[in-house]
């Protein structure tokens, strides 16, 4: 019988929702390959998660509830994962494509001897094997591959698939399993955390309002005085995303921006999107003074709507984006900014 597992990625007892989605994916697969969903839920103090597992359509549940598993660790994470996979032969593991879920997959597929198939933005049978679709090229064509050795690890990109509606009346099979390697065992030592900058993850946005190097062109502002003139370019693009950050507190949305911005200091880089920052497909997707380079695009292309303000009416974004404003954004976003708060009623 064909076995397809899920990795559920988890922070302090909480699941990432592209988790669930994977539980989506894997139901659609069992579907067509046979079989059932098996969900791996590691942590500490994580039971809560295998019942929202089966609400979402695990068939069975393997848990392991350690101290050692408290926080992420490659090391007891991929040892454990590795014993189950030898033992049990899945035919498919899915991952989310998040910082521990490729770290997982590429650790497992090592002691495993097989293979990685990244980034899927879609999955298929054809013939009985496991198809995998993948953008290529900054994401400008599409890719179809396999892997020929077992078990086929995937990890697929957040908001591709769809997340299952649960259901309290669905359970499964729990099976709880024991860590391979004691704490004294493991090398790596989790000391402490720094808290992060509040706000909507870009990951797991509907919505993202994201700034490039057009946020600082705005010649009517005068900075303070004292200020040489890279100091007056940050301060511009500052008071640009001060109003970025206004349309997304409206709509509810994660900030984002161009690797330009974030390398010309305008904004700190957890807010990249694109090649070398963070890779999303929102529902909506807003530009403001982003040009598009290939490398932005490889990161948001996805997105389902792309809405780009941009002065130039040459810039790249423009072929990409389902709706266009030629403009400048320092009058545009704040009137877009006072039209949804009176449609949204904020």
């Amino acid at each position: 019988m064909n076995k397809i597992w899920v990795y559920i990625d988890q922070f302090k007892g909480e699941a990432l929702p592209t988790s669930w989605e994977g539980i989506g994916a894997a139901r659609t697969l069992a579907g067509q390959l046979g079989g059932g969903v098996t969900a791996l839920v590691f942590g500490k103090n994580v039971a809560a998660l295998a019942s929202e597992a089966f609400q979402y359509g695990a068939d069975e549940v393997l848990l392991a509830d350690d101290a050692s598993l408290d926080d992420y660790r490659c090391e007891p994470y991929t040892a454990l994962l590795a014993k189950l996979a030898h033992e049990s032969t899945p035919e498919v593991i899915l991952f989310p494509t998040t910082t521990r879920g490729r770290e997982l997959a590429a650790m497992v597929a090592i002691d495993l001897n097989t293979g990685v198939l990244p980034d899927v933005i879609a999955l298929e049978v054809k013939d009985g094997s496991l198809v995998a679709i993948r953008p290529i090229y900054a994401g400008k064509l599409l890719s179809k591959v396999i892997c020929q050795t077992r078990p086929q690890l995937v990890t697929y990109r957040g908001r591709v698939f769809t997340k299952p509606v649960p259901d309290a009346s669905h359970t499964g099979t729990l099976t709880k399993v024991s860590p391979v390697m004691a704490e004294a065992d493991i090398p790596t030592k989790v000391e402490a955390y720094s808290a992060g900058e509040a706000g909507v993850s870009l990951t797991d946005a509907s919505v993202i309002v994201s700034g490039g190097r057009g946020v600082s062109n705005n010649p009517t502002l005068t900075p303070p005085a004292g200020m040489d003139e890279k100091q007056a370019e940050i301060w511009k693009a500052q008071q640009g995303f001060k109003l970025i950050e206004d349309l997304a507190q409206v709509l509810h949305a994660a900030v984002g921006a161009s690797r330009a911005a974030v390398d010309a200091g305008y904004i700190p880089y957890a807010h990249q999107v694109g090649q070398t920052g963070k890779v999303v497909s929102p529902d909506l997707y807003i530009a403001c003074g982003i040009s598009g380079a290939i490398q932005h695009q490889a990161g948001m292309r996805t997105s389902k709507v792309i809405v780009a303000i941009n002065r130039d009416p040459e810039a790249p974004i423009f072929k990409l984006a389902r709706y266009g404003v030629v403009g400048d954004l320092y009058a545009i976003i704040p009137a877009l900014t006072e039209a949804f708060r009176k449609r949204l009623g904020k």
